[in-house]
């Protein structure tokens, strides 16, 4: 979910060709799986397009990439262990500090999808602003 609400963002803000999204996860329960239908419908409702299928990380994501954001804390302990990196490691969750929430839980498990919609849509809004700031361009109004 928060690969296809963040890549809608930098896709309205103009930024595709400079930004890449890519969602990886530390366990692979999934890989090769779509998204859970929970997701899917809610980002349909949204009007959201999306097309996925998991992966776990890898130690070249480390690299890679320049922002690793990790849901929760396992995860950012889980993705600390695979080594050095030169990616920012950090919480989803500290772009959106006005939230008071440190981890997205799964609705994998609660069914709460509308919720961590809700916490990812304004984390997003942070990271997107974070990197617009940080390339120097002006921010989407």
């Amino acid at each position: 979910m928060a690969e296809a609400i963040f890549a809608h963002k930098v896709r309205e803000a103009g930024l595709s060709d400079q930004i890449e999204v890519d969602s990886a996860g530390t366990g692979g329960w999934h890989v090769g799986d779509p998204p859970h239908n929970g997701t899917l419908s809610l980002l349909a409702e949204k009007n959201i397009p999306y097309s996925h299928v998991a992966r776990t990380i890898t130690k070249a994501d480390l690299s890679g990439f320049d922002y690793i954001l990790t849901m929760d804390e396992d995860n950012f302990r889980a993705v600390k262990y695979l080594g050095p990196s030169t990616a920012v490691i950090q919480r989803f969750l500290d772009y959106a500090p006005n939230l008071g929430v440190r981890e997205v839980p799964d609705p994998w498990f609660d069914g709460r999808f509308e919720y961590v919609y809700q916490l990812v849509d304004e984390a997003s809004t942070g990271l997107l602003n974070a990197i617009i700031e940080k390339i120097g361009k002006s921010k989407p109004a």
